[in-house]
């Protein structure tokens, strides 16, 4: 026997396609559909407002439905409050638990929208004191209210901005044929927007940005106060070290000719900074004089480095045990307002997965797979930018140098 349920969706729903996406959902689920009041924005700025009764062969076909229409930002009618449930155990789920996207969210209680906090990919939502928690499974504690179903539970997904900006105007399509200069000439302008207007940016990055030459531009921007979160691993924070003392990253010196005996250089530089005990010990002693992490330390910027079973040592500063990285990297993306990852795949994807859809993510690599799984992964808000980032980081950093001199922007805040 059919089953039917009548959906809402409000905003730009046609120019962000979220209408066609819908409506394609529903027919290769095998649905069908009746749209019973659609309301269509006559400017710009005016969002649209749509009435859609939905038809299933079955409540169980139908719920399946709802749940992937609910993910797109379609909502039931007849709102109710979020149906709880209470966690049996710690680190377990009740069955039937609401699964969180990137997109904001809202859980209704006790009559009202309240915005559920640092949402972010696969995680529960706990209810506490009229406040809604974005929590993964390993801190679900046993007696947590965890919402289940899609009942009174809102999402908003991302729109076409409404501005021309660097973000609004790119794709997140993967492409090498870009006109690359002009690309970096936007991005830097957009950087140096974000932090004009208070914002907070994240860099991402893996040891090839050391290998390639791009550390000093790297050094360079943390020093001018454009990174204000650092995440990476034990390896470019050893390599850049190398550089440093030795003038070598992975024995090879800045020319690219390998050095006899350079490939023992990453060990002995482990073996400093561990005789000073860290690396705020390594500069002040004067040893560490210039680099990624020292102006990282020098700044006071938040650095987390993660580690990983392939390091050597590992940096006193490494967090080894996972759990405890991932969620020392949490609490660093609070309020990030652009993150950029540079040169690494699997770092990129796992702060990804931490990331609201709404954070301004481009992702730079010579490889394009590396942006491919990144938005596979469910970072679909990510742009790529296939290029080597030994180039690109540089050019990034002069762009930037010249809108300062140029006086395009308002100088950032200290």
């Amino acid at each position: 026997m059919s089953e039917i349920a009548d959906i809402e969706m409000q905003g730009h729903l046609i120019d962000s396609q979220m209408m066609t996406r819908v409506l394609d959902k529903i027919m290769d689920m095998g649905g069908e559909f009746e749209i019973k009041n659609f309301q269509i924005g006559q400017k710009k700025n005016d969002t649209s407002y749509v009435q859609i009764t939905i038809t299933g062969e079955d409540a169980s076909h139908l719920d399946r439905i709802l749940l992937e229409l609910h993910a797109l930002g379609a909502r039931l009618v007849e709102m109710e409050d979020a149906k709880t449930a209470i966690a049996p155990g710690d680190m377990v789920v009740p069955r039937g638990f609401y699964s969180t996207t990137n997109h904001p969210t809202y859980v209704r209680y006790q009559g009202t929208w309240v915005e559920v906090e640092h949402n972010h990919m696969d995680c529960l939502i706990v209810l506490e004191d009229g406040r809604a928690r974005c929590t993964p499974i390993g801190h679900i504690k046993k007696g947590d209210r965890v919402v289940i179903g899609t009942a009174g539970v809102k999402v908003v997904p991302p729109e076409r901005p409404r501005e021309k900006t660097f973000f609004g105007f790119m794709s997140n399509e993967v492409s090498s044929e870009r006109p690359s200069g002009e690309l970096v000439r936007q991005l830097a302008s957009e950087i140096v927007r974000t932090k004009t207007a208070g914002g907070k940016i994240a860099v991402v990055c893996g040891p090839a940005l050391v290998h390639t030459g791009a550390a000093p531009a790297l050094a360079r921007l943390i020093r001018e106060g454009y990174v204000d979160v650092l995440l990476a691993g034990n390896a470019v924070a050893v390599h850049d070290i190398e550089r440093q003392l030795f003038g070598t990253s992975l024995g090879m010196n800045c020319q690219g000719n390998a050095i006899s005996g350079g490939h023992r250089n990453h060990l002995y530089a482990i073996s400093e900074i561990m005789a000073s005990g860290s690396i705020k010990n390594a500069i002040a002693e004067g040893k560490l004089k210039g680099g990624i992490m020292y102006e990282a330390t020098e700044k006071g910027i938040d650095y987390i480095l993660a580690g990983s079973i392939r390091d050597d040592g590992p940096l006193p500063e490494v967090i080894t045990d996972t759990v405890r990285a991932k969620d020392a990297m949490d609490r660093a993306l609070k309020g990030v307002d652009m993150a950029i990852m540079l040169g690494t795949m699997l770092h990129s994807i796992a702060v990804g997965n931490l990331l609201p859809s709404y954070v301004k993510t481009i992702c730079v690599d010579i490889n394009p797979s590396t942006v491919t799984k990144l938005m596979d992964r469910g970072s679909a808000q990510a742009i790529g930018l296939v290029t080597d980032i030994g180039i690109f980081l540089p050019r990034l950093a002069e762009e930037i140098e010249k809108i300062e001199k140029g006086g395009e922007e308002k100088q950032i805040p200290c």
